[in-house]
């Protein structure tokens, strides 16, 4: 079992920083993709931005330029740099694990519970 445990969320007015940090647990061997989601009320869960094992990297078109992911891949973690925020930023984050492989060689796919980021106008 692999369990993901997000941080750093809160309120924040606009033009202010965060950072999202995302540590996963459990009988793991390797990680391929962790990325961050999030979602607003009313609307679908979206991609925010996304990080293989060798350091490539994906972004929604909305934040690039303000948001920056990264990993340490000896502590199984994940962050997300968030500059420049804006009101329209508001959601639920959810980080996730893909592709983990386990000390069992299975494959899983594992979802953090969850940080709200209010960005106030």
């Amino acid at each position: 079992q692999v369990q993901l445990v997000e941080s750093g969320g809160g309120l924040v007015q606009a033009g202010g920083s965060l950072r999202l940090s995302c540590a996963a647990s459990g009988s793991i061997f390797s990680i391929d993709d962790m990325g961050w989601y999030r979602q607003a009320p009313g609307k679908q869960r979206e991609l925010v931005a996304l990080i293989t094992r060798y350091g490539s990297t994906n972004y929604a078109d909305s934040v690039k330029g303000r948001f920056t992911i990264s990993r340490d891949n000896a502590k199984n973690t994940v962050y997300l740099q968030m500059n420049s925020l804006k009101p329209e930023d508001t959601a639920v984050y959810y980080c996730n694990a893909d592709r983990v492989l386990t000390t069992t060689r299975t494959y899983q796919n594992s979802w953090g519970q969850g940080t709200q980021v209010t960005v106030s106008s």
